[in-house]
């Protein structure tokens, strides 16, 4: 509440507020989830930074500077969790249905920065899709739609 007031107030001022993402904000656990997706290979390169910055640009409507500050977050985040579940009960007390299939469609467009969806990228979607209520149907669904953009956008590349 007072966090909101706030940040009217910033607002109103016409200042800039650097943002802070709290441990129940459900952007922090969304870009956790991205982040333990493009490294469980044991791998961050630049490619799968860069789309994860783009995702959560895009996705959240942040500038440069709050997905950079939203990204090491969600880095230093996904180092001390010990398994999907701090982040997905978190999306689950914040989302619809509609929102939470948003974040498995995420996860695929990140999981899919490298080149491709490796087994260990697509069971790691699996079991967040599972904790997050989204049937596998749906989940294979959301899968099908985002190799084909991804497919379409390296054939004409």
């Amino acid at each position: 509440m007072l966090r909101t007031l706030t940040d009217f107030i910033a607002e109103i001022a016409g200042g800039h507020r650097d943002a802070a993402f709290a441990e129940n904000d459900y952007r922090l656990a969304a870009a956790a989830l991205l982040v333990h997706v493009v490294t469980i290979d044991g791998e961050f390169g630049d490619a799968e930074r860069d789309k994860v910055l783009r995702v959560l640009e895009h996705r959240f409507d942040l500038g440069v500077h709050d997905a950079n500050a939203l990204l090491d977050a969600a880095i230093a985040r996904d180092a001390e969790a010990v398994d999907l579940y701090a982040f997905t009960s978190v999306l689950n007390r914040a989302l619809d249905e509609e929102g939470r299939k948003r974040v498995v469609e995420m996860m695929f467009e990140v999981a899919y920065a490298d080149g491709g969806l490796t087994e260990f990228e697509d069971n790691l979607v699996w079991r967040a899709a599972e904790l997050l209520n989204v049937s596998s149907r749906d989940r294979v669904q959301i899968r099908k739609s985002v190799r084909d953009a991804f497919e379409d956008e390296d054939d004409g590349a």
